[in-house]
C-alpha cells in the first residue's frame, strides 16, 4: 500500500475514533489519542505498563511510572524521530503548548498543518489549526 494513503487511514480512523468526544483522564486523553494512532500505524505503545489513572494527578503519576518526567520525554523513548513540526505528515506526532506538568498536549496531524487533540478552547476532541508548537514525532 502506498505510505501516504497507509497515513491516511490511519488518521482518519483516529479522527472517527475521537473527533467530538469529550475528554476524560485515562479514557479519552492525549495520551490515549497519541496511543492510538500509533497502533493504527503499526506500533505498540505500552500504555497499560503506566497503570490506569483518572486525573491529572493519576496521569502524572502514571507518566513517572514509566520512567518520564513529560510526554516529550515518553515519545523519545519509543525510539520516534523528531522532526520540525511543519514537516509533519498525516499520523504524525505534535506535541501542543499545554497546562499541567505533561510538558504540553499531544496531537495527531490530519493534513495541510491541522490536528486532532484536545484543547481548553475545545473540550472534545476536535480539529485545531495551531499557531504555536513544541515538538513533532515522525511516526514510521
Amino acid at each position: 500500500m502506498n505510505e501516504m494513503l497507509r497515513r491516511q487511514r490511519a488518521a482518519q480512523a483516529t479522527v472517527d475514533r475521537f473527533r467530538g468526544v469529550p475528554f476524560a483522564y485515562g479514557k479519552n486523553d492525549c495520551a490515549r489519542l497519541a496511543a492510538f494512532a500509533l497502533r493504527q500505524m503499526g506500533h505498540k505503545p505500552g500504555l497499560a505498563k503506566a497503570g490506569s489513572y483518572s486525573s491529572a494527578l493519576g496521569a502524572a503519576l502514571a507518566l513517572k511510572r514509566l520512567g518520564h518526567a513529560d510526554l516529550a520525554s515518553a515519545l523519545d523513548a519509543l525510539g520516534l524521530l523528531r522532526i520540525a513540526p511543519i514537516a509533519a505528515l498525516p499520523c504524525d506526532l505534535i506535541l501542543l503548548p499545554g497546562v499541567g506538568p505533561f510538558g504540553g498536549s499531544l496531537t495527531v496531524a490530519v493534513g495541510n498543518g491541522r490536528v486532532l487533540g484536545y484543547h481548553l478552547d475545545a473540550p472534545p476532541a476536535d480539529i485545531l489549526q495551531p499557531v504555536e508548537y513544541i515538538a513533532a514525532w515522525r511516526v514510521l
